[in-house]
């Protein structure tokens, strides 16, 4: 060891060659600052495990008591499903490629047909659409729903086939370990066999809140195969079984908003009630009531307490600091937003803070994570249904589709219209989607498909609005084969209309606008 070295190490100094270093990321190291962060490596459904049935319930309460949980449940069900997704039958000729329409017409008129409460839901009493919006309202408040499809016919229908909700509460969360089919084992409820494809699923045969209903002492359990229930529920890691309610990561910051909420409540109805106290040889009785125990006194607004003699009080200040409690609030829901996956002017309506540029963004935000949930509903939801009612349908006969059992894939082409949002600023956007149009970026097919129809559906309609117009003898401005969009007529005009007669009219009537502009102007 040289000189240098036993004079660096005498100061203090460690050579470099000898000094630890560090090969690992910041966020994993461990000091007096992050000796409080523990973190484990559980599996996706070891974490849910034990949280999933607190997380449920306690989601459940704050849509039923906390007005924004209320409102983000309701944003969800509204921008996903709206009044329901259509379906569009997409049936084609063997020869040519056209559609078929009689197929397809057929086709939407049964779907249609079945889609009423007492044909599509087993308890009767909820339409195709409604189905749609409990679906999805339950995957955001309880994480997942089940829907188990019943090949039976109900209400009357021709087609026996009807689906029935199963509240997640009932998947038995407990039926977990080995099962009896080698290599298969229970998740909370559900078989999985060795690739984690689920293979059955235990419910309870009743709801186990039901108690007072049902009045089963013990468990029984239904078996049911995979094949006949649809399970949905957003998935965030691989090999997860279980879903878990959006709110999740919200729920402790919606239940400290609530109870930071009451309090001011409480202390703003404290601060104005209050007038003073008064110390009487006298005195007054001790309590104006006694709740649980506890000695309670009322206070109404312009009222002073008498206390008993000897007896002192310390008013502690009951005002807040001026303008805290809207930025806190703010603060609190645009972080809970987030959590839940939509805009902060969504669940708290305010609209304030915000502009026609901002407003637009969040706008735009939201919409894509509506489109992938309602992509997430079509391919998870809608197609498996449609596909199991066609199969009953045909069988029963209630369809009549002679080529079903030879190409049944051909019937099953359809197109889901979901719904589609208005434009924040009309003017704007229509201009830009003329431009877009013009110019080949997008077909007028796009631009129909994103306000939610249907291309084939607006060009018979508009077919039949232009024929009724050359009919009436009537020249509107929408029409660019007839007038250009100042109003003004093209060279040619339709069948039934005067085109110099029109013209003179019309200058008549620009001539009768200047003159009243003008008197205008000289009042």
């Amino acid at each position: 060891m040289g000189l240098r070295t036993r004079l660096f190490r005498a100061m203090g100094f460690e050579p470099v060659r000898n000094r630890p270093r560090r090969r690992m990321y910041e966020g994993a190291t461990v000091s007096r600052l992050t000796t409080d962060w523990i973190a484990g490596g559980t599996s996706a459904d070891a974490e849910i495990n034990g949280s999933i049935t607190r997380l449920r319930n306690r989601a459940r309460q704050l849509v039923r008591d906390s007005d924004y949980a209320k409102q983000a449940k309701r944003a969800v069900v509204s921008n996903v499903i709206g009044s329901g997704i259509k379906l569009q039958s997409q049936v084609k000729m063997q020869r040519g490629g056209k559609l078929d329409p009689a197929a397809n017409e057929a086709i939407e008129y049964a779907w249609k047909k079945w889609g009423y409460k007492e044909h599509c839901d087993v308890a009767g009493r909820l339409c195709f659409s409604e189905i749609e919006r409990m679906a999805i309202g339950a995957m955001c408040e309880s994480g997942e729903i089940f829907i188990r499809l019943i090949r039976q016919p109900f209400g009357g229908s021709q087609v026996p086939f009807a689906l029935q909700l199963i509240e997640s509460d009932q998947l038995d969360e407990t039926y977990t370990g080995a099962s009896t089919v080698g290599g298969n084992e229970w998740r909370m409820g559900v078989e999985v066999d060795k690739w984690g494809r689920p293979v059955q699923y235990a419910f309870l045969a009743k709801h186990p809140g039901d108690g007072p209903f049902s009045g089963m002492p013990g468990k029984r359990h239904l078996l049911l195969p995979a094949n006949e229930v649809i399970h949905l529920a957003i998935l965030d890691r691989p090999g997860q079984t279980r879903g878990v309610t959006w709110f999740a990561s919200a729920i402790k910051r919606m239940h400290h908003l609530s109870g930071y909420e009451e309090a001011e409540v409480v202390r703003a109805r404290a601060a104005s009630a209050l007038m003073g106290f008064i110390t009487s040889p006298e005195g007054e009785l001790v309590g104006d009531d006694v709740i649980d125990g506890e000695r309670v006194s009322n206070f109404e607004p312009g009222t002073f307490k008498y206390l008993q003699p000897g007896e002192s009080v310390t008013v502690p200040s009951l005002d807040a600091p001026d303008g805290q409690f809207e930025p806190f609030l703010r603060a609190m829901l645009r972080a809970t937003a987030a959590g839940i996956g939509c805009s902060y002017e969504t669940i708290s309506r305010d609209y304030s803070q915000t502009n026609y540029s901002s407003s637009r963004l969040a706008l735009l935000e939201d919409r894509e994570n509506w489109r992938s949930l309602q992509d997430y509903m079509i391919k998870n939801f809608h197609q498996p249904v449609y596909a199991a009612w066609l199969e009953m349908a045909v069988m029963s006969g209630a369809l009549n589709l002679p080529l079903y059992e030879v190409e049944p894939d051909r019937f099953k082409r359809v197109k889901w219209v979901p719904r589609a949002w208005g434009w924040v600023d009309p003017q704007k956007e229509v201009a830009a989607y003329k431009e877009a149009v013009r110019c080949g970026f997008k077909t007028l097919g796009q631009v129909v498909g994103e306000q939610g129809g249907d291309l084939d559906e607006y060009l018979l309609a508009r077919k039949a609005e232009l024929e009724k117009l050359d009919e009436l003898g009537i020249a509107v401005d929408t029409d660019p084969s007839v007038m250009n969009a100042g109003g003004s007529f093209q060279t040619a005009a339709p069948a039934g209309i005067d085109l110099p007669s029109a013209m003179e009219e019309m200058d008549v009537e620009m001539e009768d606008d200047a003159e009243e502009d003008v008197a205008t102007e000289d009042d």
